[in-house]
């Protein structure tokens, strides 16, 4: 009976250690992703916070590479980082054609684009709108 009682107890403090780290993850990672992007020459970058506005993820990062073979670059790349930094394995979608490449990082979301489908999407745009005025 006393092993129950200790666990039970104890579950709640593992619980907020559990979520305190996950909690500390999230800055250090989208600035990992940042300093990457920028030792791998992606143009254009800009972090979007959506946290509250999606439930798949906190920040969305899109930038741009100058070309398919830059924008293949800078995905290798961003993968290889968070390898070597302990962030696991991502999924990566749309590497082979590399028009626009999504590497889902779990607390941070990354699109990689080639300019002329950036500017054709223009997916910023449509997560910084303020969804305040939805929730009324």
């Amino acid at each position: 009976m006393a092993k129950s009682k200790t666990a039970a107890k104890s579950a709640p403090i593992e619980e907020l250690a559990v979520a305190s780290a996950a909690a500390a993850v999230g800055p250090v990672l989208i600035e990992l992703v940042l300093e990457t992007l920028d030792d791998a020459k992606a143009e254009q970058t800009v972090a979007v916070d959506i946290t509250g506005k999606s439930s798949l993820t906190d920040h969305m990062v899109v930038t741009s590479g100058r070309s398919n073979r830059h924008v293949g670059a800078i995905a290798d790349q961003l993968v290889k980082t968070l390898r070597e930094q302990g962030f696991g394995k991502p999924r990566v979608e749309g590497l082979p054609h590399a028009d626009w490449v999504l590497v889902d990082a779990g607390d941070v979301i990354i699109h990689i684009f080639r300019p002329e489908v950036r500017e054709f999407y223009n997916i910023e745009r449509m997560w910084a709108v303020d969804f305040a005025a939805d929730a009324r």
